[in-house]
């Protein structure tokens, strides 16, 4: 008996041909592989599809008992959704349509006979507040005669500019 998980997303505000180039790209992908090419993807619908493949993997993993590393995308289909028409007012009073068009994506995923070694592991990075502290430099310390000292010469400075740059062309 084969075991396979799925998930949906519909009405997702992007044309279908745009997401289908998207789909394509991971479509045979291991569950690992598929979440790094879509990461790295600038498109816009790698996003979407990105937050799909995570549900329908936490699906697999509540059905299937089956971890990210032992699943692949067996199937991901791309169907238009409804389309939504504006007009764009033209030349001499006539209207052109705009079709802002939709997708509805179903993904599902399939678990490996023989489980593969995973070629590497996604992690998220992890800020620590502390090694924040260890990386802060720490400021020298100045004492006061020099510090009003400095301030006078950026003060010298800043008015010699502002005459130079005042001053109309001749």
């Amino acid at each position: 008996m084969t075991q396979y998980a799925k998930a949906q997303l519909r009405y997702l505000h992007v044309s279908p041909r745009k997401t289908r180039a998207v789909a394509d790209v991971i479509r045979g992908l291991s569950v690992t592989e598929a979440e790094a090419q879509l990461m790295l993807m600038p498109r816009r619908a790698a996003t979407p599809l990105l937050k799909l493949l995570r549900s329908a993997a936490a699906n697999a993993k509540q059905t299937m008992k089956k971890d990210a590393d032992a699943l692949f995308v067996k199937e991901i289909r791309v169907d238009q959704g409804p389309k939504s028409t504006r007009w764009m007012p033209r030349a001499r009073g006539a209207m052109s349509p705009i079709e802002r068009k939709t997708s509805h994506i179903s993904v599902t995923l399939g678990a490996f006979e023989v489980s593969k070694p995973s070629r590497f592991t996604i992690r998220k990075p992890v800020k620590k507040a502390s090694e924040a502290k260890k990386k802060a430099k720490p400021k020298p310390e100045t004492h006061e005669h020099e510090h009003a000292h400095d301030e006078k010469e950026t003060t010298e400075k800043k008015g010699f500019a502002q005459r130079i740059f005042r001053r109309k062309a001749v």
